[in-house]
């Protein structure tokens, strides 16, 4: 019998530019959050649990907001990522602040997950289509040499109110992520995409495959990537604003042919709030998608 894959929520995030909490933040016409959403579309995808990794300062308020809505309707389990999280003594520095990134918390839920996986961020919409797609690669395809990422359009994952950082994918002839480079300051200017960050001006592609960090896993990346931060922590204890990706992970894998990466063509409908002026518009988009049938009008078929 195959396994349901799991979900991982990575809701550790500071959200320095939205200016608040948005991972808890009601968008919906119910006061519904954009996680709300994201759990929904994986239950119907066939996903059996959902692992919340979170803050300690955010535990209690977070548990209260969600368990009564999905707790029983799939699986829960919480962890928390914190600057100490298996990070070892002599590593520890008292005046570093920013968390250590999206690996370091993908690692913080190696005990909590045995089966295969996706991972998303708690304030990114992904799409109904996005986790039918990856669920059934996570059942059917997924090996330990063989991960997968959705993957999107950049022209379609751009904020109108201000630039934005995108990981952006190289692919080989099969369609599979060969690279990913961080790439910052991206906006449309006119009929093209910009990037001006790097100390360059860089031309992307309006359909340009990009990471919105919606990624799928077989378990035995943990090994692989507790390797690779043990790594990480010599290297930059120094720097304390560096920071452990997942985007790092996956060029190591590929680069030393341990893995390769499926894009997979799920991605056609996201949406965020990197800004306070995104707010506007991700609740028109939700309210638009209750009114065609998208969602029900009760999301969890009680008000919130």
């Amino acid at each position: 019998m195959v396994s349901k894959p799991t979900l991982l929520v990575l809701a550790a995030g500071m959200g320095s530019r939205y200016g608040g909490n948005k991972q808890i933040d009601g968008f919906g016409p119910q006061g519904e959050t954009i996680l709300e959403y994201s759990v929904y579309d994986a239950i119907r995808a066939g996903f059996g649990k959902v692992v919340m990794i979170v803050r300690q300062e955010i535990l209690s308020l977070a548990q209260e907001k969600f368990m009564p809505k999905f707790g029983d309707k799939i699986e829960v389990e919480w962890v928390i990522q914190s600057l100490d999280s298996f990070v070892p003594e002599a590593y520890r520095k008292a005046d570093r602040i920013k968390p250590f990134g999206t690996a370091h918390a993908v690692l913080c839920a190696k005990d909590a997950i045995q089966e295969p996986f996706a991972v998303i961020n708690a304030d990114d919409f992904y799409g109904k289509e996005a986790f039918a797609v990856l669920g059934e690669f996570l059942r059917d395809q997924v090996r330990p040499d063989l991960h997968a990422m959705v993957g999107y359009a950049i022209q379609n994952v751009l904020s109108t109110h201000g630039t934005v950082s995108r990981g952006v994918c190289q692919t080989n002839e099969k369609g599979q992520l060969v690279g990913m480079t961080e790439r910052t300051s991206i906006a449309r200017e006119g009929n093209a995409i910009l990037s001006r960050g790097e100390g360059e001006i860089l031309e992307i592609p309006l359909h340009t495959p990009v990471s919105m960090n919606f990624w799928g896993f077989h378990p035995s990346v943990f090994g692989e990537i507790d390797a690779l931060w043990q790594e990480f922590l010599p290297s930059n204890v120094t720097n304390l604003k560096s920071e452990f990706y997942i985007p790092t992970v996956a060029n190591a894998l590929i680069q030393s042919g341990k893995a390769a990466f499926e894009i997979l063509p799920g991605g056609k409908t996201w949406f965020g709030v990197t800004y306070t002026e995104d707010r506007p518009l991700v609740i028109e988009a939700l309210q638009h998608m209750h009114r065609i049938g998208e969602y029900p009008a009760l999301l969890w078929g009680r008000e919130s």
